[in-house]
């Protein structure tokens, strides 16, 4: 049924539109997912050096699972939209639906994990990883991964349903776009994941980007659920300013670490100091 759906919603690739639509929505995946690729990175900086590369990879191959699977399963997306429970308190309002709750639960969970993180490298104590927990933090790490795409693939194939309304073979394109721009993203994903872990402003700005996206689904799920307190409705935050003061602070940082190439960066905590005392002199020849 799948295939057929497919092969009847096949789009005209002789068309210029088509390949138009297909670049957009490619380097808009590419775009949604650079909080993806600063998340896994996070999550792989605590795990061997052997290991981030192999966790990474699987990380992204979620993603564009799961963003398949939700655009194959596009009708039930849809349908979450209704509302499951309504609050009609004193002056707070609102109908929740499936949409609103991932996206509020998502947001929180980044709130969560992007403080803990920062504590944990600015305050927290050294983890003493044994072999014998390797696999237990894979597979953690992993777990993380999967809860985290679920929220970033949701928002993602949501803004590119309401991108390609009404095209045709849509389904087609959007499933491309997809595959096109996760396999664009692994080729850099481990790459950007080590600059990040070797830059500890860079971490920070990470780490404070995650805070910023996780208060951005938060308050995007409430618009979603028109929730309302007193006679404010909570309004939607318009992403481009979000990624502006991102891709801005990024760039200021990128100035600052070239101005300042010779100085050595301030050591954050983390599990892997030794890995990486040894990883260095070996590179140095020592």
């Amino acid at each position: 049924m799948i295939a057929h759906t497919l092969l009847m919603q096949f789009p005209d690739f002789t068309s210029p539109s088509i390949w138009v639509s297909l670049l957009t929505l490619t380097f808009l995946e590419i775009v949604l997912g650079i909080d993806n690729i600063i998340f896994i990175s996070i999550v792989a900086s605590k795990l061997d050096r052997k290991d981030q590369a192999r966790v990474t990879n699987i990380g992204m191959l979620l993603a564009m699972a799961l963003r398949i699977v939700l655009l194959l399963g596009i009708s039930i997306l849809i349908s979450m939209k209704e509302p499951w429970f309504t609050i009609d308190f004193w002056i707070f309002h609102g109908a929740f639906s499936g949409q609103s709750i991932i996206l509020i639960l998502g947001g929180i969970f980044l709130l969560y994990k992007s403080t803990s993180e920062i504590h944990h490298k600015l305050e927290g104590h050294d983890e003493m990883k044994t072999q014998s927990g390797a696999s237990k933090n894979i597979s953690g790490a992993i777990l993380q991964i999967t809860l985290i795409n679920i929220v970033f693939s949701f928002d993602s194939i949501l803004t590119a349903v309401g991108m390609t309304t009404g095209m045709e073979g849509a389904l087609v394109v959007m499933i491309a776009a997809v595959v096109v721009s996760v396999l664009i993203m692994m080729l850099f994903a481990t790459p950007v994941g080590r600059f990040v872990n070797d830059h500890p402003t860079i971490q920070m700005l990470g780490l404070s980007f995650l805070i910023l996206i996780g208060f951005m689904l938060i308050v995007e799920g409430g618009h979603m659920a028109h929730f309302m307190a007193g006679n404010a409705e909570v309004g939607e935050v318009p992403k481009g300013y979000l990624y502006f003061a991102i891709a801005f602070s990024l760039l200021v940082e990128f100035l600052n670490i070239k101005m300042r190439k010779k100085e050595k960066p301030v050591k954050l905590r983390g599990p892997h100091d030794e890995y990486e005392r040894q990883d260095r002199s070996v590179e140095e020849g020592i």
